[in-house]
């Protein structure tokens, strides 16, 4: 019998979710079915229900219903907790558990992919919306020597640094950065309409890795003006294809391998 999962979001027709997955489960002979549901704005939890009661299993959840999973389910991870945002959901009977697996994709793309240690390195976090909130606890757990959260609006970074009450973080504005950092993270949204969020050169060094969490076929504005300061780049394909493998992980218990299904992806961008 064939378990079925979903990616819901609103549009979906882009989602890359069910190529990734169907590859995924033909690499490790899963019987699964996966495919994209397109939710109303205003009926996120009658589609998951209905869903629900066709038998579904698990869902992939993405924009802008990451917050409306968190509410929707009953049971919830830490790593959930900590990011107030669900991307994956697990059905069981009647239990609804809501996980977040955008922190872990991200941190095993950086690690594992592209070969830069977390630990003990001076890490700059760009922005403090979801984005950000959501990959901070699966970076802390990595030990890195700092993480500094900047932000347009500082208020929303220093809510952040508060939330998590970790030493290693700190707040700082933009207009403020003075030095550079080991590892420079876009999580802002800026990159999505092909923009550059005000940042000083300075921030890089000819050591530094700078990462976009948002992936084209083409370098983005951001990780063009990185490597102008001799720091290498990576956007977040990778980051995509990880935090579906954790998802899957979670779903099924299989760890799939990653990089046949990242090159697959690479080539066809």
């Amino acid at each position: 019998m064939t378990d079925r999962y979903v990616v819901i979001g609103n549009p979906i027709a882009h989602s890359k979710s069910p190529q990734i997955h169907a590859m995924f489960a033909k690499q490790t002979g899963q019987a699964m079915s996966y495919e994209r549901l397109l939710a109303p704005l205003d009926g996120f939890a009658d589609t998951v229900q209905r869903f629900i009661v066709s038998g579904g299993r698990g869902a992939n959840v993405t924009l802008p219903f990451k917050l409306e999973a968190f509410a929707f389910a009953n049971q919830l991870s830490q790593r959930a907790q900590a990011a107030g945002a669900v991307n994956t959901l697990i059905f069981d009977g009647d239990r609804i558990h809501g996980d977040n697996t955008d922190g872990l994709g991200l941190v095993r793309d950086i690690q594992a992919n592209a070969g830069v240690a977390i630990a003990n390195q001076r890490v700059l976090l760009l922005g403090a919306g979801g984005a950000a909130q959501g990959v901070i606890l699966p970076l802390l757990e990595q030990s890195p020597r700092s993480i500094t959260i900047s932000n347009r609006t500082l208020s929303k970074a220093e809510d952040l640094v508060q939330q998590f009450t970790h030493p290693a973080l700190q707040a700082c504005a933009l207009d403020a950065l003075g030095e550079a950092y080991d590892i420079v993270i876009n999580a802002t949204s800026a990159g999505l309409s092909g923009e550059l969020p005000p940042l000083p050169a300075k921030i890089f060094g000819a050591g530094s890795f700078a990462y976009d969490m948002i992936y084209a076929a083409q370098p983005t504005a951001f990780m063009q003006f990185a490597q102008r300061q001799g720091a290498s780049a990576r956007d977040g394909l990778g980051m995509l294809v990880e935090q579906a493998a954790a998802s899957f992980y979670v779903w099924r218990g299989v760890q799939p391998d990653t990089a046949p299904v990242y090159d697959s992806l690479r080539a066809q961008s």
